[in-house]
């Protein structure tokens, strides 16, 4: 296919989703790099072989799973031109998004009970990567409620339909990528001590 042919409208469509799996693949690159320095760095004699994740991150990788599950009935529902039920999965993706920070958060609180702080005194370089590795997602998911916001917003104003959907498509790419991402984390750090 040639990316040059087409319509404006549709050379501006590949272009803006080339964008999206541009920055897809730096972030890629970026949470390799964490982990391959998580790998390197446990073979430290400080490292921590026996550490548990917290509950908590197991709660919000099954919030994170659903949110996607969701975002995938919102777009179902879009396509069905049902501006109801879209509405309603789309809020419901948002607050899954929430509820997964809240309990990262009450993760992290999990790992200082244990007395392990990010930094200082009290901190041990495993846990201070899961801090890292853990907060670098979060924020990303906090683009991605950003993104979610602006679909929200633009579907209420009725800009999007079977035919014209590349900003949803484009926030629920990301929005799986996150998700994905966090799994294949999650599944790291539980089962690479």
């Amino acid at each position: 296919m040639d990316l040059t042919q087409g319509t404006q409208e549709e050379k501006n469509n590949r272009a803006k989703k080339m964008m999206l799996w541009f920055g897809i693949i730096s972030l890629i690159m970026s949470f390799a790099g964490w982990t391959s320095a998580f790998v390197v760095s446990s073979s430290r004699p400080d490292w921590l072989s026996d550490f548990e994740l917290p509950q908590a991150f197991i709660v919000s990788t099954v919030v994170i799973i659903i949110s996607s599950i969701t975002f995938l009935l919102a777009k179902r529902s879009l396509k069905n031109n049902n501006a109801k039920t879209t509405s309603l999965w789309l809020i419901i993706t948002f607050v899954l998004g929430l509820i997964f920070i809240y309990n990262q958060f009450r993760g992290f609180q999990e790992i200082i009970d244990l007395g392990y702080n990010f930094t200082g005194p009290t901190s041990n370089v495993t846990m201070s990567y899961i801090y890292l590795i853990a907060i670098m997602h979060i924020l990303h998911v906090v683009v991605g409620l950003i993104c979610l916001l602006v679909v929200i917003y633009n579907h209420f104003k009725q800009k999007y339909n079977t035919s014209k959907m590349l900003g949803f498509e484009l926030a629920a790419t990301f929005w799986h990528f996150i998700d994905l991402l966090w799994v294949y984390l999650f599944l790291f750090l539980y089962f690479f001590r």
